[in-house]
């Protein structure tokens, strides 16, 4: 599903990457499930720089637009927010769906990189918080 579809086919995420990505044991990855079918798939990073990444989101194409992207995101901000103050993801700037479903979820633009994964295009770095690291209490 994730190899085939936007915006990997625009990075050129292979099937073989997108497999080690979620199959990586420093990763967590959570599926979401409708009638016993997989309808998307979110990674998380717990460590590194950015503790509280969100690395992909996924849904499946015919579940785009019926709320499961933003499901994935309130799941991973629940599971990371019980240990960080921040959420982090990067978002495609040839995906302006995805990037308007983040403004609207409360993301705030971090940074711009420019030619970060694909020349010619860039990945803006945004970041959800609920408090400074100084103040955070698990």
């Amino acid at each position: 599903m994730m190899a085939s579809t936007e915006p990997w086919l625009t990075i050129g995420r292979t099937a073989d990457e997108c497999y080690a990505l979620v199959s990586d044991p420093m990763r967590e990855t959570f599926v979401a499930r409708e009638d016993d079918a997989a309808r998307g798939f979110v990674v998380i990073v717990m460590q590194g720089v950015f503790v509280g990444y969100i690395q992909a989101i996924c849904v499946a194409p015919d579940a785009r637009g019926s709320g499961v992207g933003t499901r994935l995101v309130a799941f991973a901000e629940e599971r990371i927010l019980r240990e960080s103050p921040n959420v982090f993801l990067c978002v495609s700037s040839f995906n302006p769906r995805a990037r308007a479903l983040y403004e609207r979820l409360g993301y705030t633009l971090v940074g711009e990189l420019s030619d970060y994964l694909v020349r010619g295009h860039s990945e803006a770095l945004m970041r959800k918080s609920v408090a400074p690291i100084r103040e955070f209490r698990r």
